[in-house]
């Protein structure tokens, strides 16, 4: 039994319970985050900013809407703040947006190749990629964190469960440690680390624009 199965035994008759419950068991977890790794993962992302390399984003099912709103946030939530845009922008690119390339890699090729193949066209020596997937067993995330990695380039992952094959792939693992199955709690999490690292973008724009 898993605890979001525990929560709804023990509150789930009443919404009102079962909500608090919810939200103190995300609690939890966001205690046993490895905030180092986070910090080493934005470290990477701000090595990229410097360098004008891209931030690819790639996720499936409720990581895919993570990995548009990472895309979103990084690029221009963002550059709102900046008084110099382009020259302080983060080049992030979400590899789940374009449909008419997913369902053309898809149908042609098959499913596993729809971020590998996209990667192969925009990668350049540089990048970053940032790998999301509650289970870390995604065999289309795992083609392409794998290849990616034999091009030199850096494999972040936002994981939950235990972290699954991309654990053992990726160069920096932010992990939800959450049991198997509980999907809902660890796609929560991984916005809240979104949110983390984009305001500390925000402030570090403004910061060097001497506006904080």
């Amino acid at each position: 039994m898993n605890n979001l199965d525990k929560l709804y035994q023990e509150r789930g008759l009443n919404a009102f319970e079962f909500s608090r419950g919810y939200a103190a068991y995300l609690i939890t977890l966001l205690e046993k985050l490895d905030h180092k790794n986070i910090s080493e993962c934005i470290r990477h992302l701000e090595e990229a900013r410097q360098n004008a390399n891209t931030i690819f984003i790639i996720g499936n099912g409720g990581s895919a809407s993570t990995a548009s709103h990472i895309g979103n946030d990084f690029g221009l939530a963002v550059l709102k703040k900046s008084n110099k845009a382009i020259n302080k922008s983060y080049r992030a690119l979400a590899l789940t947006d374009n449909i008419s390339v997913i369902s053309a890699i898809g149908n042609d090729s098959t499913f596993n190749n729809i971020f590998l193949d996209q990667l192969k066209v925009h990668f350049r020596k540089g990048d970053k990629l940032i790998a999301i997937s509650a289970s870390g067993n995604s065999p289309n995330l795992v083609a392409a964190a794998e290849w990616f990695k034999e091009q030199g380039g850096t494999v972040i992952g936002w994981l939950g469960f235990d972290g699954g094959k991309l654990k053992n792939i990726v160069d920096v693992p932010i992990v939800v440690e959450s049991p198997k199955g509980e999907y809902a709690p660890v796609e929560d999490i991984h916005l809240v680390i979104n949110h983390i690292i984009v305001t500390w973008m925000q402030y570090h724009i403004m910061h060097e624009d001497g506006i904080v």
